[in-house]
């Protein structure tokens, strides 16, 4: 089951550039009956080793703009043990809801992207290609592609980063929901590039939190699975991404997500 799962993440995060963690935390609550606690802890570092691989897959490419990682990095890896800090204080009932909450805002979102920006939803985490980016961002790149150093947009970017930590931290999310489109409000980065960008951006968050995590407790047997699962499903989406990537996709993923949670939330409250 935790080969699956992990597959599961790896998969979605491969094919949607989204949502992997989102999926992964329901189902491992409900699927091996673990606490909301160590299911955030576990995702988080198969998020981080799927990520991890989708870099290597994306240098060759040099579609990662690194000082836009490393900028957005730092405020993700300074609030990821806040997060986590604040979930072992707060009732797991309540961290349920609030979970539940968010995962409906980032399935609108999904949505929302199916609906008016469906080339969007080609793009793959585990993909390669060209496009265009957007005009009068606070931190273009320079017409010789060079990161220029502007504080509103280190500003923005560290917000970024420090808003993904904290949920990260919270409820073990990996934060591509928040990270690629601030990427391209802020940058106005191709989108292609922003993934690129933003799975480097997830490897920093994600292992920071889940170190974390295993400061607190030593590393369950389950990760190993779990973490070569997520390798697998990676590896797949990036096979199967050009054949069946696209917005129809994306609402699927987007419907599951919404049943996990409801499933996750019915289990909480003793509703079945």
């Amino acid at each position: 089951m935790a080969l699956l799962i992990g597959a599961l993440i790896g998969l979605v995060l491969g094919l949607t550039g989204a949502g992997g963690s989102v999926m992964a935390v329901p189902l491992l609550m409900g699927g091996l009956g673990l606490g909301l606690s160590m299911s955030a802890g576990l995702s988080l570092g198969a998020v981080a080793s799927a990520a991890a691989f989708g870099v290597l897959m994306r240098l060759r490419q040099k579609q990662i703009v690194w000082p836009l990682v490393a900028v957005t990095g730092v405020g993700g890896m300074l609030l990821a043990p806040v997060g986590q800090w604040l979930a072992g204080r707060l009732p797991e009932t309540a961290l349920v809801v609030a979970f539940a909450l968010l995962v409906v805002v980032i399935a609108l979102r999904m949505w929302q992207q199916a609906d008016r920006d469906p080339e969007s939803t080609r793009v793959l985490r585990a993909g390669s290609g060209e496009d265009a980016g957007l005009e009068g961002a606070s931190c273009e790149l320079s017409p010789t592609g060079r990161f220029e150093w502007r504080w509103p947009c280190m500003q923005r970017l560290l917000l970024a980063g420090a808003l993904t930590g904290l949920l990260s931290g919270l409820f073990g999310v990996g934060g591509g929901f928040v990270i690629v489109p601030m990427l391209i409000l802020v940058s106005g980065l191709p989108m292609r590039q922003a993934v690129a960008t933003s799975l480097a951006v997830i490897v920093l968050i994600s292992s920071t939190g889940f170190a974390s995590f295993l400061w607190q407790q030593s590393l369950p047997a389950l990760f190993w699975p779990l973490a070569g699962g997520a390798l697998l499903g990676m590896l797949a989406g990036s096979l199967l991404g050009r054949f069946v990537a696209g917005p129809k996709l994306q609402k699927g993923f987007v419907i599951l997500m919404v049943l996990l949670v409801a499933w996750t939330l019915a289990q909480q409250f003793h509703l079945m």
